[in-house]
């Protein structure tokens, strides 16, 4: 079996006097591609915040590449390979694309290596190299995730944690996110991938976990959980 790369354990987080995560367990081994999905308050943007260091947990433990990260800094993981895109995507509005790519591998010092990735985001991302000089904040929404999936992937991640990539975005950009979230697992990278569209993201995941009200309800393997009734009932609409 893979390595498991991250591991929480009963995480529980609270805002004020009011539990938004309630006892999470989940893991992602090394090369999965994992969906975690769930309706708009379960807690699911909550519990990426605090894998990453951006919010205390109250209680559990988090470990990634077998030690636990509890207490650690975000800017501590990103140099250990932990990177979150958020949600609402924080790109550098007023730099160019390239720009915000260079800030993306600024923990680096190999200029060959930046430039070398550089040139492989546009590869991934074309859009991009066609608008390398403008400025960030003249993009669409969906021109803004790509570059905020690029500049993340500049940090060379071992685990990269995506949360609502898709919202906000018209069908034909959720298509090509979706597509490119798929390219870049297939490439090695492993995924957390937090997600609204649960239909989407169960097609492309090897395995996922339904949140409901702060904790996991289910898991399973993503294709088997699209036709299980439940799901599909309370999640895919049907």
């Amino acid at each position: 079996m893979a390595q498991t790369l991250l591991k929480v354990s009963g995480l529980k987080v609270a805002y004020g006097g009011i539990k938004a995560v309630k006892g999470v367990d989940l893991e992602v081994r090394e090369n999965e591609l994992v969906t975690l999905i769930g309706s708009n308050g379960a807690g699911k943007t909550t519990t990426m915040k605090a894998v990453t260091g951006t919010l205390a947990m109250e209680a559990g433990d988090i470990e990634y590449l077998g030690k636990s990260i509890k207490g650690k800094g975000s800017w501590d993981l990103v140099r250990e390979g932990l990177v979150m895109v958020p949600e609402g995507r924080g790109v550098f509005t007023r730099m160019t694309i390239t720009e915000n790519l260079q800030m993306g591998a600024y923990i680096r010092s190999d200029k060959a290596g930046i430039a070398a990735d550089i040139e492989r985001m546009f590869t991934i991302f074309p859009r991009l190299r066609e608008r390398k000089d403008q400025l960030a904040g003249t993009m669409s929404g969906g021109e803004q995730q790509m570059l905020a999936m690029g500049r993340a992937l500049m940090s060379q991640p071992k685990v990269l944690l995506l949360d609502e990539p898709s919202m906000g975005l018209s069908p034909i950009m959720v298509d090509k996110i979706f597509e490119v979230v798929r390219d870049v697992a297939a490439q090695g990278v492993t995924i957390l991938l937090v997600e609204q569209n649960a239909r989407r993201a169960l097609q492309i995941a090897d395995r996922g976990y339904v949140m409901d009200s702060g904790e996991i309800t289910m898991n399973g393997i993503g294709k088997d959980m699209l036709d299980d009734p439940k799901v599909r009932a309370a999640y895919l609409g049907e």
